[in-house]
């Protein structure tokens, strides 16, 4: 069970999740925590209280508002629209992924439950349309079914057959959206054999982010089991949508608060180095290609066990550990002292929303300071301070962080970071339907968006480092500042 599920399950069973002195309490009615329930909580503590400490101080909440009038944009939202207007339309914002369906499959039970799917979150039904002030503006429509177009490629050779499916899984991938008309989620069918198919699923940023992805594949497991089996809809009500959540944020995230945000980025990222100091290969180019490559590593259980036990020991997560022993390794490589990590956040601040499809994701720069030589200890308290005060300002867009501090801007290389770091600790897992199994297909290609990402997944075993893994993994690159424009 992975962390937004959880919390899904805690909120529906009236569970109440608090902090004292760093330590979790949990408030339950009598017998809504059953055995399965406990041992997840039990599982799950160090992310469950590094999700309460990135919650917000003033105790906000979110609350549905009227559908009448002008429904504004997210500040993230209102980015990606304008950065849309400027190119034209692209496709650098798309989110594709491919599932491989093993088994009989049901189309009428898939396109139903793609369909409540849509229904059920009006973000995929959301389009944008500019106002008299030239602003966006977010227009709800109508749910009105679903169509997943079928393409039948079992007739082909195998070799045709998989060219085909790279091929249309490129176009998948690139084609534009038309943000003022197209719904945000679309989907098309290959057949590949008799009991095998590929999904193509694209949605676009503007609606969606890594957590989503998560969402979209798990509500698609529950919906079409229950339709293949007869049954109905099985998912509870959402109490809220994302045009509440832009609402509130937009209410909430100005005036002295958004000056109060801003001046802790301001503060913290004063003076930052203009770029890293890692010895390259070859000279940096004039303009990134943003070509890349992957190579895999692992740390086994033992070792993380070890790491585990010292983060414990401090009070710290085990991503506050990994961040202070990446900052080591790269201090020691480039012989730097002030070392600059960038990092997404999911930003759900709040339990309502963390079974929303939405734009939420955000980026947080985290600054580490090595000199002195301080030692493990001390590293973890810096980078425990650093992340719990960065949870507690990560409500601000990375880019109007970028537009109030002003750093050097280049082609060359991007602004404020260029090293990423992510750890991913859900569950990805296959999920197995009526008659039916999925897997993820893995595009061809590396994008790389920073000079160096370290993705680092937990599993059983210890830790995987390498590329990020389908769908959780798209969370780095999705929230990653624009490449310059060519």
């Amino acid at each position: 069970m992975n962390l937004y599920t959880l919390i899904k399950l805690l909120s529906e069973a009236r569970v109440k999740l608090s902090l004292e002195n760093g330590t979790l309490r949990v408030n339950a009615p009598k017998g809504a925590v059953g055995p399965e329930l406990l041992l997840e909580l039990k599982a799950k503590k160090a992310e469950l209280v590094e999700y309460l400490q990135a919650r917000p101080r003033n105790g906000a909440q979110i609350i549905p508002v009227a559908r009448q009038g002008d429904l504004a944009l997210s500040f993230g939202q209102q980015r990606l629209w304008l950065l849309d207007q400027i190119d034209g339309g692209s496709a650098h914002y798309n989110m594709p992924f491919a599932l491989a369906l093993t088994g009989r499959l049901d189309i009428a039970a898939l396109e139903r439950a793609f369909a409540s799917i849509v229904l059920r979150h009006e973000s995929l039904r959301t389009t944008f349309a500019a106002g008299d002030d030239g602003m966006a503006r977010q227009v709800i429509g109508h749910a009105a079914g679903f169509d997943v177009a079928l393409t039948d490629l079992s007739a082909l050779p195998a070799g045709e057959r998989q060219l085909q499916l790279s091929l249309r899984m490129a176009d998948e991938a690139g084609r534009v959206f038309d943000l003022a008309r197209d719904p945000m989620l679309r989907a098309q069918l290959l057949k590949l054999g008799e009991e095998e198919h590929a999904l193509l699923v694209t949605m676009h940023h503007i609606a969606s982010d890594g957590w989503s992805m998560a969402i979209l594949v798990n509500e698609f497991g529950a919906l079409y089991s229950a339709y293949a089996e007869g049954r109905a809809d099985p998912l509870p009500a959402l109490p809220v949508q994302y045009a509440d959540y832009a609402h509130w944020q937009r209410q909430w995230l100005q005036g002295e608060v958004l000056a109060s945000q801003l001046g802790y980025w301001r503060t913290q990222l004063v003076d930052l180095p203009v770029v890293h100091g890692l010895p390259l290969d070859h000279a940096r180019p004039q303009q990134q290609s943003f070509a890349g490559a992957s190579v895999h590593s692992r740390i086994d259980g033992a070792a993380l066990a070890a790491l585990q036990a010292r983060c414990q020991a401090s009070g710290a997560t085990l991503f506050m550990g990994l961040h202070a022993l990446f900052a080591v390794l790269l201090s020691r490589y480039s012989n730097e002292r002030d070392i600059v990590i960038g990092s997404p956040i999911a930003n759900r601040e709040q339990a309502e929303v963390a079974g929303l499809i939405g734009f939420f994701v955000n980026t947080l720069v985290l600054r580490s300071d090595l000199s002195g030589q301080p030692g493990l200890t001390a590293l973890l308290e810096q980078s425990k301070r650093t992340l719990l005060d960065a949870y507690a300002h990560q409500q601000v867009p990375f880019e109007q962080i970028v537009e109030a501090l002003q750093p050097e801007r280049s082609m060359r290389h991007g602004p404020l970071f260029q090293i990423m770091l992510v750890l991913q600790n859900n569950e990805e897992g296959a999920l197995d339907l009526p008659g039916l199994s999925l897997r993820g297909i893995e595009a061809e290609g590396t994008l790389a968006k920073y000079d160096l990402t370290l993705n680092v997944t937990q599993d059983a075993q210890g830790l995987e480092l390498g590329p990020s893994l389908w769908p959780l993994g798209r969370l780095a690159d999705l929230c990653a500042p624009r490449p310059p424009a060519r």
